[in-house]
């Protein structure tokens, strides 16, 4: 049997546990070209909570009474595709189940071996590939540059800081509380950490940055991005990955009042959407491999298990009760 959590309903603000229903069906049979993927994890994403607007956005809108969309990773348990053996493990977008059919649009193998699989859909997937083209291809970083990362704990931030500190760069991130601050410079090694939820985040980055910043990665948006704003050097550059803080308003979302300083400063911000650099994935993934087995990047996973406590873990990605990547185990042993 499969257990399979069904999108049923479009939240207003919050997504609760009456968004979604959890569904026990036989396990899917495969026809010619496709293949059965037992799934061992699934991926907890900020962006799940835009997928669920009926918008238009970068991707569809998910379908009510769809399976969850989500990134996982697992086992191939049948196989009618040639492309794809028994025993082989994959990562893809199978959705919040214990079971997906697919014809392998998306999918690529991955080895247990050289990395733990909860790594495939962190570091070493969509967050990792987000990080990697997002600081260097957007930001275009350079050695000396000024760098400040929002949700320097989380799974994107975190390896932001990182791939900076490893090009040359000052790197202050911005977190909620001081075990999160204490993790992004004791352990991640950036040079200095802002506590938004503790401290005058203005005050602090005059502090850290009292000359102005080069590149500032935003995964929060909100009052946060307003502050950076009015630190910006010349010539500064902004990447847009995310707005935490403005996913789940009732309201019109709250822009930047200091936009302004992009016009002063002849600055720049640019959104990231990591489906763009698809074709280079192999490549990025080599190199943050490298970078792990040097020891020059840390990847944390926050591993939670049962795929009936999907709603609960889901709401830590707002929360913020959560250290790196936020992960479900969705087998059963």
């Amino acid at each position: 049997m499969n257990k399979q959590l069904l999108f049923v309903k479009r939240p207003q603000g919050e997504a609760d546990a009456s968004t979604w229903s959890l569904v026990t069906t036989p396990t899917p049979e495969i026809e010619e070209g496709q293949f059965l993927v037992k799934q061992h994890y699934v991926s907890l994403d900020p962006a799940m909570r835009g997928w669920m607007n009926d918008a238009r956005s970068y991707i569809a809108p998910m379908e009510i009474g769809s399976v969850m969309r989500a990134g996982s990773v697992g086992e191939v348990v049948a196989s009618k595709n040639p492309k794809f053996k028994v025993g082989q493990y994959v990562a893809g977008t199978g959705g919040v189940q214990q079971y997906a059919v697919t014809d392998g649009k998306g999918f690529y193998p991955v080895d247990p071996k050289l990395a733990p699989l909860p790594t495939y859909i962190g570091s070493l997937g969509m967050p990792g590939m987000t990080a990697f083209f997002g600081i260097q291809e957007v930001g275009k970083i350079k050695a000396g540059d000024i760098v400040v990362v929002s949700g320097a704990a989380g799974a994107v931030g975190s390896i932001v800081g990182q791939i900076a500190k490893i090009k040359g760069c000052h790197v202050v991130g911005i977190a909620g509380g001081a075990d999160k601050c204490k993790y992004v410079v004791d352990e991640l090694g950036f040079d200095a950490c802002i506590d938004y939820k503790n401290e005058d985040i203005k005050a602090r980055l005059k502090e850290e940055c009292p000359k102005g910043l080069d590149v500032y990665f935003d995964n929060v948006g909100g009052e946060i991005l307003d502050a950076v704003l009015g630190r910006l050097r010349l010539h500064a550059r902004i990447v847009i990955c995310g707005a935490i803080s403005q996913y789940n308003n009732k309201e019109a979302v709250k822009g930047p009042s200091n936009y302004l300083s992009l016009l002063v400063n002849r600055a720049s911000m640019t959104g990231i959407v990591v489906f763009d650099w698809a074709d280079r994935y192999k490549e990025g993934a080599e190199q943050l491999g490298i970078w792990m087995a040097q020891g020059k990047i840390k990847s944390r996973e926050d591993i939670y298990e049962g795929i009936e406590n999907f709603p609960q873990t889901y709401n830590r990605l707002f929360s913020g009760d959560k250290m790196g990547k936020l992960v479900l185990k969705v087998i059963e042993e």
